[in-house]
């Protein structure tokens, strides 16, 4: 039987996620489906359809699909489902959102967070904030699957030549209703797709020193900002810009952790990052043990003296 890929959209371009959902997919065998619900999102389901490995795309539209509301999105799932062996959802606020109820009303066990396909049934995903891995074999007939992004490479935006199935789209659950959104602004890149990333920890002492020490680094190296949580509980850093088990899980290409200490939450969100950067003072930091390049120094010194080389 065929995996159902549930993607992440905005009803014009498909979201970075979906690319690695799709890839996790492909691991499971048979055909990979990409379900895009929304409210005009022909743009979505165009793009979908160049998704590499993708064989269809179902695109239900109707304004009741618009804002991802999770009832009438599971529901949308709910009435495909039988035609799939396996539902895959990324491991984001949206996918969070919907599969539980998936699983639930299939009455099937939720697998979340899986960062490797072993086998059509049997799965990997980290416990105990990334410090073992379980072995997760299920039976049901039907897999509900929550993908953590930054265990799988992402599959290839362009050169698949998917067809377009357009399917009736669910009525309105009628349980829940969008009222409002207040989407943050921001010229950087977003925290969970970023190639390069500066984290700042409780050693930058305030806000004002946090964003003077290291937005300079950031803006060389074109790269988002992220915090420790002790930084974000501290008010240094908004809460979007955490990094760690409570926070977003990042991989990017570089991570660059200023006077953060390294605690096993911020770890488990960070340290499948390609190549990682520690600046800090205390030789004894955990995050030594993760680090690819360690600089043992006062981050107030070493951070501009980097700007100031970078040129």
């Amino acid at each position: 039987m065929a995996t159902l890929v549930i993607a992440e959209h905005d009803n014009n371009t498909v979201k970075g996620a979906t690319l690695n959902t799709v890839t996790a997919a492909l691991q499971c065998g048979g055909d990979v489906h990409v379900l895009i619900a929304g409210a005009n999102a022909s743009g979505a389901a165009k793009a979908a359809c160049q998704i590499a490995g993708v064989a269809k795309v179902l695109h239900a539209d109707g304004a009741q699909l618009d804002h991802g509301l999770a009832e009438n999105v599971a529901a949308q799932v709910l009435a495909l489902a039988k035609d799939y062996s396996h539902i895959l959802f990324p491991a984001t606020a949206a996918g969070k959102n919907v599969a539980p109820r998936v699983a639930a009303k299939l009455d099937v066990g939720q697998i979340s967070d899986i960062t490797k396909v072993d086998s059509a049934d049997t799965f990997e995903r980290p416990i105990y904030a990334g410090n073992a891995i379980a072995t997760v074999q299920s039976l049901d007939a039907i897999k509900v699957i929550t993908v953590r992004t930054t265990g799988f490479d992402p599959a290839a935006a362009t050169g698949g030549s998917a067809v377009v199935e357009t399917i009736a789209a669910v009525t309105d659950f009628g349980k829940s209703s969008f009222v409002g959104s207040e989407i943050a602004k921001n010229d950087r890149p977003e925290l969970t797709a970023a190639k390069i990333i500066v984290s700042g920890g409780r050693a930058l002492g305030s806000s004002d020193k946090f964003n003077e020490v290291l937005t300079p680094l950031a803006d060389k190296l074109g790269a988002a900002l992220g915090a420790s949580r002790a930084a974000v509980d501290a008010g240094y850093a908004p809460n979007d810009w955490q990094v760690g088990q409570t926070g977003k899980i990042v991989a990017p290409q570089l991570y660059i952790a200023a006077g953060i200490s390294g605690a096993i939450q911020h770890l488990a969100g960070m340290k499948d990052s390609k190549v990682i950067v520690a600046i800090n003072k205390d030789p004894e930091a955990p995050i030594f043990s993760v680090a690819d390049y360690g600089l043992e120094a006062d981050l107030f010194v070493a951070v501009p003296e980097l700007v100031a080389a970078l040129g």
